[in-house]
């Protein structure tokens, strides 16, 4: 790992132990587990408990941690964790429309479009769309973030 790899890592994990004390969400870093290099984060926050649910985002850094398969499975391990030990209802999320990529993973995982947020970003001089995409329990007991291979 690069000295740069290090120093990332290292500010994560000064991030993350902070974090604790917050109840109503859980945040983790993302590694590569061959050399244990930061690759991002996932992230489950605005536990709304009454309701049994929660948000959910995850980034990575950049190109080199793209379609390398980090975010599909940091994504289901945190879902499984969400569902079956924290046993949320509802988790949900909001992704732009220019970021179909992103989509593509999350509608790979389980969620499913619940609506669309007209015009929701002003983004580089342009009004841009937010999807807003949610998997439910009865949904993720059914495909444990398998849909196309379950349903």
């Amino acid at each position: 790992m690069g000295r740069s790899g290090r120093g990332a890592l290292e500010r994560a994990e000064q991030w993350y132990s902070s974090r604790a004390a917050e109840d109503d969400r859980l945040d983790l870093a993302v590694v590569e587990q061959a050399t244990g290099e930061y690759v991002g984060e996932v992230v489950l926050n605005e536990l709304h408990a009454d309701n049994r649910s929660c948000s959910f985002r995850i980034a990575l850094v950049g190109p080199r941690a793209f379609g390398r398969g980090y975010g599909t499975e940091a994504t289901r391990l945190v879902l499984a964790h969400a569902f079956e030990i924290v046993g949320v209802h509802r988790v949900e999320l909001e992704v732009f429309a220019f970021n179909p990529r992103a989509r593509h993973v999350y509608e790979q995982v389980g969620f499913v479009h619940d609506g669309t947020k007209r015009q929701a970003l002003h983004w580089q001089g342009a009004w841009v769309d937010t999807q807003v995409l949610a998997v439910l329990a009865g949904d993720w007991s059914r495909h444990r973030g398998f849909p196309r291979f379950r349903e």
